[in-house]
């Protein structure tokens, strides 16, 4: 399993060093089942120029997909699922998303509201001998840059629940985080789309900032 995560992390220094002046690309996972994959169109270049700004991150801005059964998948270090619907890994998909998790690759799960039920017997495909935890608010996760000391921020109000974050981990490590009933994505988004206060779309840009550093340090 170290040779596994060597071999990845010598794919992901090959393939983004030399001239280029961006190290990273991060990527919104693609999947099938109907589900609104492609949500928050603007949300990790926005991330990503955040990162960039404040935690001196060399990250591409582009808006990169990736389907969650390709091997294009381990060019990326972080990638980001979201949306409202179904969901459905094949089983060749799951395993391939396994071996991308277990060689080092993280992945960030963003419920844009209504995504658990459809999501989380998924990740039962991909490890069913593990079932997601929620994290204490004395995670790491929380407490890269910027002091998260009551968890996830809520962005966006649905049913009044609060926000969750909750992991998967494997071998003593986070390798998936789920943010539950936070619409974090939704403040990544260019202000124009939800027209939310500054102050909700910086608490959600170094949110994100901190799960980005926390994947990366790992």
């Amino acid at each position: 399993m170290r040779l596994l995560s060597f071999i990845c992390l010598l794919i992901w220094l090959l393939n983004f060093s030399g001239t280029n002046e961006f190290s990273y690309k991060i990527a919104k996972v693609k999947y099938k089942g109907g589900g609104d994959w492609y949500a928050n169109k603007t949300a990790l270049p926005n991330l990503a120029k955040f990162c960039n700004a404040n935690i001196k991150t060399t990250i591409s801005q582009e808006d990169a997909n990736v389907e969650v059964g390709s091997p294009e998948i381990f060019n990326y270090p972080w990638v980001y699922l979201t949306g409202h619907g179904n969901v459905v890994f094949t089983d060749a998909e799951a395993q391939n998303l396994k071996k991308y998790l277990m060689a080092g690759g993280f992945l960030h799960i963003d419920d844009n509201y209504g995504l658990k039920p459809f999501i989380v017997p998924q990740m039962k495909k991909v490890f069913p001998e593990l079932d997601f935890i929620e994290l204490p608010f004395t995670h790491p996760i929380y407490h890269q840059t910027y002091n998260f000391s009551k968890g996830l921020p809520k962005i966006h109000q649905h049913d009044g629940k609060p926000a969750q974050g909750f992991g998967l981990v494997y071998q003593g490590r986070l390798v998936c985080f789920f943010t539950y009933e936070c619409d974090l994505g939704n403040g990544w988004e260019d202000q124009s789309i939800y027209n939310d206060p500054e102050e909700k779309r910086l608490e959600a840009l170094k949110m994100g900032a901190n799960i980005v550093k926390y994947a990366f340090n790992r």
